[in-house]
């Protein structure tokens, strides 16, 4: 299940309340694509702003209307007691996987981080992945400590922060991971604009921000990566590069998917949970020029 493309839908909260129609029309339409997984409640989907109840509806809702996708849900809280109850709601949905980063106020150390790890695979049989993220998270993994997690019974995968834009370089960073690693665990990136270089590099699995959106363009530059066609993976990256760039100007990918899609009427507007603001007005209309631009409406497919 951990390879392929894992589309990460947004979780729509306009007036601070879950939009379930909306979400289900999200994951209707991951499900009709040929996507290999749904990840709900990834940072995409703000899973750090719900409450355990939301989080748990929102991971019933993903499982019901997937058919037969998988979908993996992220359980990451403050403290592991929630984090546990969070998997226990994973489970109880019929989810396939459980996505766990390391959340916190205090900054963690690496053996928090184990301990957590640790606690999860011990309380669960659904498989894990590891979420690198330290852009939301602020905690960096070492290489030693994630050698040390993906030893432990029921890690799947490694969700890795992007490659270097370097070919070279990029292959030696995947190939040190995987050096460290047991061979069942898969290595995956993120970073949608590092996309195709992280799959031409050797990750196994794109972890999608787009994806969750508009599954069409990412599924075109996944498979051509994993079938060997790197040039036309590269090509389609680079065709997208002036919505990456606005993921780069207004300070990452979760404010300029969320206006993309509110954009395309995929879900209402101010869709993310305040106090996060979302995109100006200005900002906004930046991002509608890009996507006609792109002729990202007809992207829609389905």
């Amino acid at each position: 299940m951990f390879t392929g493309l894992s589309a990460f839908p947004l979780t729509p909260l306009p007036h601070d309340a879950l939009d379930e129609r909306a979400f289900v029309g999200l994951i209707e339409r991951l499900a009709a694509s040929d996507v290999d997984s749904i990840t709900a409640l990834g940072s995409t989907g703000s899973y750090a702003y719900l409450s355990t109840a939301e989080r748990a509806r929102v991971a019933t809702l993903a499982v019901d209307y997937a058919g037969g996708t998988p979908v993996f849900v992220g359980v990451g809280a403050l403290r592991t007691s929630d984090v546990l109850a969070n998997v226990r709601s994973a489970e109880a949905a019929g989810a396939h996987g459980i996505l766990l980063a390391p959340v916190s106020y205090q900054p963690l150390t690496g053996d928090d981080v184990f301990e957590l790890f640790r606690s999860v695979t011990e309380s669960t049989e659904l498989p894990v992945i590891v979420y690198d993220n330290p852009a939301t998270t602020h905690f960096t993994f070492t290489a030693d400590l994630t050698a040390r997690i993906a030893e432990l019974p029921g890690i799947a995968s490694i969700k890795i922060p992007g490659v270097p834009v370097d070919p070279d370089e990029a292959r030696a960073r995947v190939q040190s991971i995987r050096d460290r690693i047991p061979p069942h665990v898969t290595i995956g990136v993120a970073g949608d604009g590092f996309a195709a270089a992280g799959l031409a590099a050797g990750c196994d699995i794109w972890y999608s921000v787009l994806g969750g959106a508009l599954p069409d363009p990412a599924l075109r530059i996944t498979r051509a990566a994993l079938a060997g066609r790197i040039d036309a993976a590269l090509a389609e990256s680079d065709r997208l590069a002036p919505l990456w760039g606005l993921y780069a100007e207004f300070g990452g990918s979760l404010r300029v998917v969320a206006a993309l899609a509110e954009h395309l009427g995929l879900v209402p507007e101010r869709s993310l949970p305040l106090p996060i603001q979302g995109l100006t007005v200005e900002q906004r209309a930046r991002v509608a020029s890009v996507a006609d631009e792109l002729e990202l409406e007809a992207a829609l497919g389905h």
